[in-house]
């Protein structure tokens, strides 16, 4: 693995070329003087003329420090990265204006990016990108033209401007995605979070998920039955949301009246009639579920159980005759029905509802570009978790241009599926909270799920440890 120190640069330096120029010639700028600039360049490709380009060009005296290929092309895509497509590349950040916003928010859409973070500091400010899951600094923003941004986005927002002191939220609405907006007063000014939301979910397939044939059979059996409770487990970020989408995609027909209560709503699915959260003014997930049982619904999509009376509404719907999607925080599947008792729903109305409980992560794809082959030592893994067959060798990441030098590139769901067995539902009533020691090797859980694709070379133990940690 390449151990060569990463370049670092002011936004100063940043300023002195754009985009196209570092890429043409193959540079980075390093250091500014009275009479002279310094940039990185690619030993393989300096020639002297280069130089005497750059002189006529920049109008000062151009002096070189030829350093690897592969160190210098990780600079350019770090601060001179050009998109995918063949839109004109984003400027270096000297001002906000230009179209840097809009500019910004159509990178991140074209690179698969979900989040949008502008942070700011005591001294600087930052854009990030969370991408595949993990954020990743894309600018630094002189800390005089932060609040000329934010006040930008607030505009777009529809947000007010004036105030500071409060958080905010808010909607920009683009023909293809719509953005929602969060403002959070800190220590030094204010925090923005845009989430990059797609409005058409046609190609959300449930057949694309990830699951395992057995899996999908399970899974199916339980959304085709009439009534009863489906639920899905996991933090945020997991992939619980595509989850339910996908299943709803495969209910609609003109047959059922399909109703979802969401916050927010992420894609529009054409025949279900969906409503967007807004607790400022009393529309929740209880007062949402309560209002659709007079809308003579089949199949009600909650997009998150959050508390206890949301909870027993949802078990109450099941049980007069309703199909019930919802999502949940969990660890585990088995985790998800000790914390349905622990809202206070009777272990007896679980029993009788609960058609499948579904836990998933989104696991990171090692980029098949870059990733490289490594020995695995035992006491790289968590202390408690003992692998289920030897393994001498896995892969790492590594980093290249394909994957934007994170070592990553894609992600894939897994799944610790539950079924309702007679034997469970007795346990159920029994005790719930000694489910996972019960049950504990009677279903495959997520760190074996995990350590497969470790086995198949198609992630890395660093990806996966909190996973094994969890086992």
């Amino acid at each position: 693995m390449n151990t060569e120190k990463d370049i670092e640069i002011s936004v100063e330096l940043l300023q002195l070329i754009n985009a196209d120029l570092a890429h043409h010639y193959g540079i980075i700028p390093k250091e500014k003087k009275v009479d002279s600039l310094t940039f990185y360049i690619d030993k393989q490709k300096w020639t002297p003329e280069i130089g005497d380009e750059l002189e006529l060009y920049l109008g000062n005296t151009i002096i070189f420090d030829k350093i690897s290929s592969d160190r210098l092309n990780k600079a350019l895509f770090v601060y001179y990265r050009k998109k995918l497509s063949d839109e004109k590349s984003i400027n270096t950040v000297s001002s906000v204006s230009n179209n840097f916003l809009e500019n910004l928010i159509f990178e991140a859409k074209s690179i698969g990016s979900s989040d949008i973070h502008f942070e700011v500091f005591e001294e600087e400010a930052r854009a990030r990108l969370r991408i595949d899951g993990v954020l990743i600094e894309k600018y630094k923003i002189p800390r005089d033209n932060y609040l000329e941004l934010i006040n930008k986005i607030k505009i777009e927002a529809n947000l007010d401007i004036t105030e500071k002191r409060l958080p905010q939220d808010g909607r920009i609405n683009y023909e293809e995605f719509d953005i929602r907006v969060s403002i959070l007063p800190t220590l030094h000014g204010e925090k923005v979070v845009m989430r990059l939301l797609g409005k058409d979910a046609s190609n959300i397939d449930l057949e694309d998920l990830g699951l395992e044939k057995e899996e999908k059979q399970i899974y199916l059996e339980a959304v085709k039955k009439s009534n009863g409770i489906v639920l899905i487990s996991g933090p945020t970020g997991s992939g619980k949301t595509t989850t339910l989408y996908a299943t709803l995609k495969l209910l609609n027909d003109i047959k059922r009246n399909i109703v979802t209560v969401e916050d927010p709503i992420e894609y529009t699915l054409e025949g279900i009639n969906q409503v967007q959260l807004k607790e400022d003014i009393g529309l929740t997930f209880a007062t949402a579920l309560r209002s659709f049982l007079r809308q003579d619904p089949d199949i009600i999509m909650l997009g998150e159980i959050r508390d206890a009376e949301t909870a027993q509404m949802a078990i109450r719907a099941s049980l007069t005759g309703h199909l019930v999607l919802s999502t949940i925080h969990t660890n585990s599947a088995l985790g998800t029905i000790s914390r349905l008792v622990d809202m206070g729903v009777p272990a007896f109305y679980i029993a009788e509802t609960l058609n499948v409980s579904v836990a998933q992560r989104l696991v990171r794809k090692l980029c098949s570009h870059c990733k490289k082959e490594t020995s695995l030592n035992i006491n790289d893994l968590p202390r408690n978790y003992k692998m289920p067959r030897p393994l001498n060798t896995c892969y790492e990441a590594s980093g290249c241009q394909e994957c934007y030098y994170t070592g990553y590139r894609g992600r894939r769901a897994i799944y610790e599926i539950v079924s309702i067995t007679d034997e469970l539902i007795s346990a159920i009533k029994k005790d719930s909270h000694q489910l996972e020691k019960e049950f504990e090797f009677q279903y495959e859980n997520l760190a074996n799920k995990a350590f497969q694709l470790l086995e198949k070379g198609e992630t890395s133990l660093e990806e996966i440890y909190s996973l094994l940690i969890n086992a």
